[in-house]
């Protein structure tokens, strides 16, 4: 709701104060669907040169999220922790093969379906198994499953930011089409020459909203959006981290508690909650 109220102040400013100072929004209207599809299609055609159809696919599904809230809250991250709690504290009480058949079959686990908030992400159960295998399996220490989970962190991270710098490239692209559509424009005025002035004075006016769109459209709508969505992509990799250090703290010897503690400390102070809420959540549950 918020990106579409954005895009409303802005917008109605930037229009509104035109028309206010006796500009005429008729010249704007009557050139935009043609200066549009020349900036667009020439942009999302290289747009399409330029990443590969991997990255075209996440571009297209990432978009969307712009327009949902975050789902990264505090209420997810409650039951993450919670989560956690509950694995590492089975697995203290019974041993750690206590937990072997949550780990191979997490969707029939009564303890990951008491958090469907968590437990029924992919991503999320995915990292939180594969590393609870290798703890049951007792091949690996700690510092290596670290350096283990650091790079598969650094492939998420890599992979989650391929669509996002490939929005920053299309937004540093569009002024250059908005020029592109005014060279075109003037070409075709000096075509006219022979015209009267009100009929060429129209068309190098038609001309200029070319560049006048290109900028718009980078700055006022493709940028910002590239860095919303760049913020999100950050909350996902945060998720990640929090898992990764309450797991390595378990490993290190910590009882549950004190390990979704570390796990709690490194999340963003506006979706962390305190001590105390962790605590009265967990024995709730």
């Amino acid at each position: 709701m918020i990106v579409i109220v954005g895009y409303a102040v802005s917008m109605g400013c930037i229009f509104g104060v035109y028309i206010f100072h006796g500009g005429n929004i008729k010249v704007v209207l009557e050139a935009l669907p043609f200066e549009l599809i020349t900036i667009f299609g020439g942009a999302l055609g290289a747009f399409a040169v330029n990443n590969q159809p991997k990255v075209l696919k996440a571009t297209l599904k990432l978009i969307p999220q712009a327009l949902k809230g975050s789902k990264y809250t505090k209420a997810r991250y409650l039951d993450l922790m919670a989560l956690l709690y509950d694995l590492l504290q089975k697995a203290r009480k019974e041993g750690l093969m206590a937990i072997e058949k949550d780990v191979e079959d997490p969707h029939s686990s009564p303890i990951f379906n008491k958090y469907p908030s968590v437990g029924t992400d992919h991503h999320v159960v995915e990292f939180i198994t594969d590393y609870l295998r290798m703890m049951v399996s007792g091949n690996l220490n700690a510092h290596e499953i670290e350096s283990l989970m650091d790079s598969e962190i650094d492939t998420h991270h890599a992979e989650a930011h391929a669509p996002i710098a490939a929005i920053a490239r299309l937004a540093g692209a569009l002024p250059a089409f908005g020029i592109v559509a005014a060279v075109l424009g003037v070409v075709n005025t000096m075509g006219s020459v022979g015209q009267p002035p009100s009929v060429l004075g129209g068309m190098i006016a038609s001309a200029l909203v070319g560049t006048f769109l290109g900028i718009l459209l980078a700055y006022g709508v493709v940028e910002p959006l590239g860095g919303l969505l760049e913020q999100k992509t950050e909350d996902g990799a945060k998720e990640l981290q929090c898992i990764k250090t309450t797991l390595l703290a378990s490993m290190q010897g910590y009882n549950p508690s004190t390990a979704i503690e570390f796990g709690r400390k490194v999340l963003f102070s506006t979706e962390r909650p305190t001590f105390i809420e962790l605590e009265s959540y967990v024995k709730k549950k």
